[in-house]
């Protein structure tokens, strides 16, 4: 038991509307004040906040001032009234049509919902203009995925997300026919080329890994909660990946032809990179980073205009792929 106030004699639910009162009272609390106010321990108030959540309460946690509180979600009761400028809302609707390969997730519905409400408080003519600049912004997304088919499963993850509980996932990985099942806390969403990937920590594997959102074919959440390590930062940990694939970072050098060298100058592919312009036109890239199925992909998407100059073990797995591709079509 916490110490402070010493145990009170009384139920679970007058426990719990105590403890309703003070999330009620203040604009967050920690597990600690509500501890030493009620007189239980932890674990005691940890089981009271998953009752409150199970009885439809919108309790959410946040880090104020180096410390996790709780308080309950409103209806932007107390966010004060937002006002935009006709640019902003211009900004607004122009991203709104980039966002068409979330089709089919809950994500898109509610972002759908979002300008509705904005639109329900524009004057007509503005709100028509608005609807036409969202309409000229054209996304051109090819091999988009199809996220229809685990629309319910990716609605379990949002509330996991938010209320931070854990997870059991079946997931489908890559070559493998038998999904195998995880046990996951969900700790971010990653976008990564118009795909949709769950970040996490897998007790199975005891390491973060990322998941394909359309190959989760099943989701069960836990009344579990967890806690998000105070160190922890999604962009740290791809900053040495190529993509969306973490691993050893491998120092890469590429020389492209004068041909293609102003799209590969004027572009950042990683943070790490440098570039040096040669006398022939040509450009010569460097990075360090991992990924390497990624970064082959990438290379062979230049074809003949793109020659791997370092790492020597690189530069063999790709000409052997180019040999092979080569075969197919050399007869």
């Amino acid at each position: 038991m916490e110490k402070g106030k010493p145990a009170r004699k009384y139920s679970q639910a007058a426990r719990v509307h105590d403890i309703i009162r003070l999330i009620e009272a203040r604009h967050g609390i920690a597990v600690e004040e509500m501890a030493e106010e009620t007189g239980v321990d932890r674990r005691t108030i940890y089981r009271d906040l998953n009752a409150i959540q199970d009885a439809g309460y919108p309790l959410i946690s946040e880090w104020l001032n180096s410390r996790k509180v709780y308080r309950f979600l409103t209806r932007f009761k107390d966010v004060p009234p937002i006002n935009f400028t006709l640019q902003e809302l211009m900004t607004l609707y122009f991203l709104r049509s980039q966002f068409e390969f979330l089709e089919g997730t809950p994500f898109r519905e509610e972002l759908e919902a979002i300008f509705r409400k904005v639109n329900s408080v524009l004057p007509p003519r503005y709100a028509a203009h608005m609807e036409r600049i969202a309409s000229v912004s054209i996304p051109l997304l090819q091999g988009r995925r199809d996220y229809g088919k685990v629309a319910g499963e990716l609605k379990l993850l949002r509330e996991a997300l938010i209320y931070q509980y854990r997870v059991k996932l079946a997931y489908r990985s890559k070559g493998k026919g038998k999904a195998s099942s995880y046990r996951v806390d969900p700790y971010s969403l990653i976008f990564h080329k118009g795909g949709l990937y769950l970040l996490g920590y897998a007790h199975n594997r005891r390491a973060l890994r990322t998941f394909a959102a359309e190959r989760i074919s099943r989701v069960e959440v836990e009344k579990e909660r967890f806690e998000i390590p105070d160190k922890f930062r999604p962009e740290e940990q791809f900053r040495s990946a190529f993509g969306i694939v973490d691993e050893a970072a491998m120092a890469v050098r590429v020389k492209f032809s004068p041909t293609v060298a102003h799209m590969v100058r004027d572009r950042i592919w990683h943070p790490s990179q440098r570039t040096e312009s040669m006398p022939d036109g040509s450009v010569l890239l460097s990075f360090e980073a991992g990924g390497r199925m990624e970064i082959i992909s990438w290379l062979l998407s230049y074809g003949e205009h793109a020659e791997v100059l370092e790492p020597a073990d690189l530069r063999d797995e790709v000409g052997r792929k180019i040999s092979e591709m080569a075969a197919k079509y050399v007869t």
